[in-house]
């Protein structure tokens, strides 16, 4: 057996990928209501940045603080109090893309703007600022799988800390050739309010723990497009834990961490 369980509670979802731009249309697909087939990329502009910082900012960053804002709407949390957990493996791809582009010319000069949103907290900077937050703001990264990284860490601050916590988890593909080498299908975004003590206003419980990777195999989805969307974006591993949140069940699922562990999700929804 591993540590001792973690226990958090879900206040808030958001969510976007193609064909799906919030956590209403998710529930739609994941309860079998309707059929996922993918789509246009709709993004609403995200109302905490104004019109000069949205221009300015990158597709990631964009769509960050959209499914956290969508998050946030549900909770009924004070922001300026709110800790956040941003996930990501690749950041603005683009703005690198951009930067290699600049370094290889015959006059290398990087634009300002250009740089400062190349930082891996660049998304992390921009939410908290528009949200005048001077709370703990962290910033995770890994491989495909550095969700269920990002979700311990949100939900281990939330407990020590106390207080609740913002998990958000967004990737978009990176344009050639940078691509070749990380591929990433589609976009998509997820946000999770997380609180740590039980409430009326919990959408779902759940209870973490990790445990070796021998021991339990990675969900997966049944449904053969939401297994191909599970893999086309490192935020779709968390389908296999939004999955029971939708059917309002019960159900243990693993998602993995590092080649020795994975993390263990009992999954307990509101009803």
């Amino acid at each position: 057996r591993g540590a001792a369980m973690i226990a958090v509670a879900i206040r808030g979802i958001g969510f976007a990928v193609p064909g799906l731009a919030d956590w209403s249309a998710a529930q739609r697909v994941l309860t079998g209501a309707a059929a996922y087939s993918g789509g246009k990329f709709d993004l609403p502009a995200p109302a905490a940045l104004p019109s000069a910082e949205r221009r300015r900012a990158g597709l990631p960053i964009r769509l960050a603080i959209a499914v956290a804002e969508q998050a946030v709407a549900q909770s009924g949390i004070d922001l300026a109090t709110l800790a956040s957990v941003f996930v990501s493996t690749d950041s603005d791809g683009e703005i690198l893309h951009h930067i290699c582009l600049a370094l290889t010319g015959a006059n290398p000069e990087i634009s300002p703007t250009r740089f400062h949103n190349s930082v891996h907290n660049a998304a992390s900077g921009y939410w908290t600022i528009a949200i005048q937050s001077r709370a703990p703001a962290g910033m995770v990264t890994g491989t495909d799988e550095v969700f269920g990284a990002g979700l311990l860490e949100a939900s281990v601050q939330a407990n020590v800390e106390a207080r609740p916590v913002l998990l958000v988890a967004y990737d978009v593909p990176m344009p050639p050739p940078l691509l070749a080498m990380h591929p990433i299908a589609a976009p998509g975004g997820l946000a999770l309010l997380l609180s740590p003590e039980a409430g009326a206003r919990d959408i779902a419980r759940l209870r973490l723990e990790i445990v070796s990777a021998t021991q339990s195999p990675v969900s997966t989805m049944a449904e053969r497009n939401l297994e191909a969307l599970r893999y086309a974006n490192p935020v779709g591993r968390a389908l296999p834990v939004l999955t029971p949140i939708a059917r309002r069940e019960s159900r243990s699922v693993v998602l993995a961490l590092n080649a020795e562990n994975t993390l263990r999700v009992e999954v307990d929804a509101a009803r």
